[in-house]
This record gives C-alpha cells, structure tokens and sequence, in this order.
C-alpha cells in the first residue's frame, strides 16, 4: 500500500538546551522568556523545532546562535565557543499543549560569557543562578530564591530537562576534564576550584584541590606564566591538558 501521511497524527521534534556557564561564582543557566504562545511570557530553556533538511545537532547549534547570539566551538577551538553534547529525550503525550511533541535535549558548557542577545521567538533572554529555576525536590533545587520569592516555574517541562542537566554537568566534571570548559584559555588552579564549587555547590579545600589535579596526569599543563587577576601573590597559570578522562577521578564531596 502507498504511504498516506494524513494517516498519522501529526508529531514534531524539537531541541531544548541546557546552556550553563559560571558566573559571578555561581552555577547560571541561560533562560528565555517566550514571546509568543504557548506560555507566552514565561521563562524557558533555548530552543525550537528542528527543520525538515537538518540534524539534530545543527538544529542545537542554530536555535542557541538564533535565540541567544552563542556559537559552538569547532573543530580545534575549544575555547572560542560552546562545548555541546546530546543530553537526553523527552517523550510525554502531554509536554506540549500544541500536539505531540518530542524534544532532544542538548547540554551546553561555555566559560563566564556577557549578556546574550535575544533574538527568534524570545522575548528577553538573561543568564540566572539555577537555584533560582529548579523547585524544591528537583537536583540543585533550594527553595526560595536570592530574592525571597518562589523559583521560577519554566514553561514545558524545563525543569526538569534543566535539573537533569545540571546532575549531568555534576558527574561528568568528577571523571572528565569537562570543568576546564568554564574557564578561559588560561586559568589558575584557584579559577577551577571556584568551578567545582559553583557546579557541586560545596566548599573545597584550597590545599587538597591543587594537590588532586595537578597530581593528575594530563588533567593540566603549566604555561609557563603568572596572574594577579585574583588578588596578593601572583598565581601560575595552566591551560587544560590532552586527558578526556581523568585518573583518578574528581570524586564529589558527600553533602
């Protein structure tokens, strides 16, 4: 028999991203408020759906350069651009008033970046603190906001695509050298104890930390130079080493 698509309901696919960065010493995801409807006025993860003529991870690339004037890094840039991996799918009849809908989540990790630039369907596009989004229960989720209000409720089911992205960025800086992709191209040892900080959300011993991933081979590589940028003593700098996976591992502080 020939193939009738009007047979079929109809179904789309779209890309939701869970774009973190960090900045002023906390973990901050980028959120857009959403310009048209459904929940028009509410924030959301970036995003869209994909086209007819192009892969997911294209799609990814292009809804976060369309929504917030980010890029991906490219091939022998890692630290001009965005590192993006898939995070996962998401599939519930309902996650979209519109009709069926599944959304392949992207994980985005960049260094602290400067106010993004709304642009497609959203409104207005800030970075926030993720205590601030994820609801009490969720992974991150503390309650209250800085401000004494109730976090914000995102629009879909984005937070729980942002809760799942945080636990991933969580795990995957104890096992990987994924942490050097908050920070600059340079950077003390004292810059990515504050980024193992801001993602697990616990305090680290200055002392112990330096001995872990300088004592771990290929984790980071001396640049021969020094900073003040912190403040007192000048710092050495490093710059992230060839290892992917690290030897031992980072392993996260029980809280």
């Amino acid at each position: 028999m020939p193939y009738d698509p009007s047979a079929f309901p109809p179904f789309a696919v779209t890309v939701d991203l869970v774009v973190l960065t960090v900045r002023r010493h906390a973990l901050c995801a980028l959120v857009v408020r959403r310009g048209e409807p459904p929940y028009q006025g509410r924030w959301a993860l970036p995003g869209g759906f994909v086209r007819i003529d192009e892969d997911l991870g294209a799609a990814a690339a292009r809804e976060l350069t369309e929504e917030t004037g980010l890029h991906v890094q490219g091939p022998g840039d890692r630290h001009t651009g965005a590192h993006l991996e898939q995070l996962a799918t998401y599939g519930d009849p309902g996650r979209d008033p519109r009709m069926r809908v599944v959304s392949v989540a992207h994980l985005v990790l960049a260094p602290d970046l400067p106010a993004p630039t709304a642009g497609g369907d959203a409104d207005s596009v800030r970075w926030a603190p993720v205590d601030t989004l994820l609801p009490p229960g969720e992974p991150s989720g503390s309650g209250p906001d800085r401000s004494g209000g109730q976090p914000a409720l995102l629009a879909f089911d984005h937070s729980r695509i942002l809760a799942d992205g945080v636990e991933r960025a969580r795990s995957k800086i104890e096992y990987s050298s994924l942490a050097t992709a908050f920070c600059p191209p340079e950077f003390t040892v004292g810059e990515l104890r504050r980024v193992y900080e801001a993602v697990w959300g616990v305090a680290l011993d200055p002392r112990n930390f330096h001995r872990k991933v300088t004592g771990t081979p290929g984790f980071l590589v001396p640049t021969g130079g020094t900073t003040t940028r912190q403040g007192g003593r000048p710092a050495q700098l490093f710059r992230a080493g060839g290892a992917t996976v690290l030897n031992p591992p980072m392993l996260r502080p029980e809280v």
